[in-house]
């Protein structure tokens, strides 16, 4: 199997077990041996993947949209998503600025302690990650809101 379909399945993989097996029966209409296909490395189940409508049906009761989310990987793109947050516009620029420096000071805090044994663990490397979020979520921000300036200017 190729490495593009090794990693879709395991992303479909992870979408299932977030939503849980039974849920994920019955949200798709589906047998737990069928959904096990979707995901299987093996090489008699290569050429089968989840239908994307049983996708869509899935990542509405995930927390987070695995499979979406491997596809923009595959293509470069890069998202951004947090359930909890509706674009929040409060503060201004000032106020971004100062939020960008401390989420930057946070991120470096993070890899100073990742490093320190020369190795960035798995965990270590997810703590990371979600500090690079909240960096890219504060830099969307500011983003928004210098478009607002120039609109208004």
């Amino acid at each position: 199997m190729g490495g593009m379909g090794s990693y879709l399945k395991k992303h479909t993989e992870a979408l299932v077990k977030d939503v849980g097996i039974e849920a994920a029966c019955t949200l798709t209409g589906k047998s737990k041996a069928t959904l096990g296909r979707y995901y299987s490395d093996s090489e008699e189940h290569a050429d089968r993947f989840m239908p994307i409508d049983a996708v869509a049906s899935l990542e509405e009761a995930s927390r987070y949209p695995h499979v979406t989310g491997a596809l923009a990987e595959l293509r470069g793109i890069t998202m951004s998503y947090d359930k909890e947050r509706k674009n929040s516009r409060e503060g201004g620029v000032n106020a971004d600025v100062v939020a960008l420096a401390q989420r930057f000071a946070m991120l470096m805090s993070e890899y100073n302690q990742s490093i320190e044994d020369g190795i960035i663990t798995v965990n270590e490397a997810k703590r990371l990650l979600r500090e690079t979020l909240a960096l890219q979520h504060v830099l969307m921000d500011m983003k928004l809101h210098l478009e607002d300036e120039s609109v208004n200017s």
